[in-house]
């Protein structure tokens, strides 16, 4: 099936949030040179309105913090046990009756990032013969790929209810080099092999790892009591904090702080599930998976777009369950500070490549009348004010906010609001900085313990690296969303970029 971008009216689609970004930017020059007095007043207002925002950024953030720390300190498999929890669906059963089917994609990763994700797995407070692992090798890989895998499996395998190995084919038609792709071809061969086991479809819990994901022990526990406690467990995804502290000691602060920065966007993100997409990590129902098709292999969003498809298969009776329990993944670290930096940039420019959920959005649901306007409109704007706020906000705010100062004539400056502008400007700033402050604290209560023999002044570094964090927005914020989006209007579409594992 060929890409949709093929139709004139999809294309157009795609042009939008482009369209926006650089509109704005060329607005707020023309109005800085020609009607400064009038673009002070909107900047200010722009400021004042982000300043509200950033309070309650920090009221959610509080709010999954508070979650976070009372959910990982529960025995879930003990509290299963005890309450005995059965889902509403009468196809299912106890706790104890449900599997764990987990894909996990590798693309010339070495054998130490895969044997610390395979130790998280097997130090999982959960019965470990409930878990199905499915292992995904690409051809462009076969060799190393394989070697590694079967290492993987010899070392492991014995732990684990089935231990799947499949080997993705490179070029079939109508795919993308990446994740989805490889996942969808696991999945396939899974459910070969599921059938065959006569398992129902309704008993697997299907979660989809980066092969850098260390689970936290509780995860699998967690997962099964919300799955079971929900009244709909067959209509909604589960979606952990994504933590990157893997590396985080050996990782430069440039890439520390962009990745700890993803970890708060989800966290303030869980605290308000009415408009949370599915993101990197994640779990939802075999069932589900199934009936909408697997992943689209030629995508390089498939994370996020999975929760859409279902979405519209459900006619918008889907959404997303937060979960508090963590996932831990790596930070971007190479070996080198440069091209560290140069995977950091490509890493945020494929997440901000989730616009493509924009035009997708646009597309489908004009054309399903069954989901209420109102639920349709609301996942449409927090996915478009999204994209357009990450390009466009930190460069708006940090330089252009003073160009119609420099613009204005001595007339315009004289004004009470054009002398005062400069102090709001930097009274609003200022106070933002307080929001940064509480999430550089934060941050360090997610550390994991520091490596033996390192200095515990590396604590306060860890704080003080926060200071880099405007620059960070600007540089891999606003950069590669900007291009990500310029890439999707020109056509020049994205391919996947697999971010280097060094251990």
């Amino acid at each position: 099936m060929p890409r949709l971008s093929h139709k004139p009216l999809y294309r157009f689609l795609e042009t939008i949030p482009a369209t926006l970004v650089w509109g704005s930017f060329i607005g707020a020059i023309i109005l800085s040179i020609f009607a400064p007095l009038i673009a002070i007043y909107i900047i200010i207002l722009f400021d004042l309105y982000w300043l509200i925002k950033v309070v309650y950024w920090l009221v959610y953030l509080f709010n999954s913090y508070r979650h976070y720390r009372t959910d990982i300190r529960i025995n879930w498999l003990s509290k299963l046990e005890q309450e005995d929890p059965i889902s509403n669906d009468t196809a299912q059963s106890h706790w104890n009756n449900l599997y764990h089917l987990i894909f996990l994609p590798t693309y010339k990763e070495p054998f130490e990032v895969l044997d610390t994700t395979f130790k998280g797995l097997v130090n999982s407070n959960y019965p470990k013969d409930k878990f199905i692992i499915a292992l995904g090798v690409e051809e462009w890989d076969k060799e190393h790929g394989l070697k590694v895998a079967q290492k993987i499996k010899q070392k492991y395998g014995n732990y684990f209810f089935k231990f799947w190995i499949t080997v993705h084919p490179k070029n079939l038609p109508n795919e993308q080099r990446g994740k989805g792709s490889n996942n969808v071809f696991a999945a396939k061969a899974a459910q070969k092999e599921i059938d065959k086991l006569n398992i129902a479809y309704e008993k697997i819990i299907v979660s989809s790892f980066d092969i850098d994901t260390i689970a936290h022990k509780e995860y699998f526990g967690h997962l099964t009591y919300k799955f079971l406690t929900h009244p709909k467990p067959h209509n909604t995804s589960y979606q952990p904090v994504a933590l990157f502290n893997n590396n985080i000691w050996k990782s430069n602060p440039f890439t520390r702080t962009v990745s700890n920065g993803t970890t708060f966007w989800l966290l303030t993100d869980l605290s308000r599930p009415d408009r949370l997409f599915t993101f990197s990590s994640h779990s939802m129902s075999w069932k589900t998976l199934v009936a909408v098709g697997f992943w689209e292999a030629d995508i390089v969003t498939e994370d996020s777009r999975i929760f859409l498809q279902c979405l519209l298969h459900y006619n918008g009776d889907y959404a997303v369950t937060p979960m508090y329990v963590p996932v831990s993944m790596d930070t971007v670290e190479t070996g080198s500070f440069w091209s560290s930096i140069y995977a950091v940039y490509k890493q945020q420019r494929r997440w901000a490549w989730g616009v493509e959920n924009t035009p997708y959005m646009m597309w489908h649901f004009r054309f399903n009348k069954k989901i209420p306007f109102m639920k349709k409109f609301k996942y449409f704007f927090n996915q478009t004010e999204g994209a357009f706020s990450l390009a466009t906000v930190p460069i708006l705010i940090t330089m252009l906010g003073r160009l119609p100062l420099y613009f204005a004539d001595k007339s315009t400056q004289s004004t009470v609001i054009a002398q005062n502008a400069p102090i709001v400007l930097d009274w609003l700033l200022t106070t933002a900085m307080v929001g940064l402050f509480a999430t550089a604290v934060i941050s360090i209560v997610f550390l994991p313990p520091i490596p033996k023999g390192e200095s515990k002044h590396r604590y306060l570094w860890m704080f003080l690296q926060w200071l880099l964090f405007p620059v960070n927005m600007i540089l891999f914020g606003s950069v590669p969303a900007i291009e990500a989006q310029t890439r999707l209007a020109t056509g020049k579409y994205l391919g996947f970029h697999v971010t280097k594992k060094n251990r």
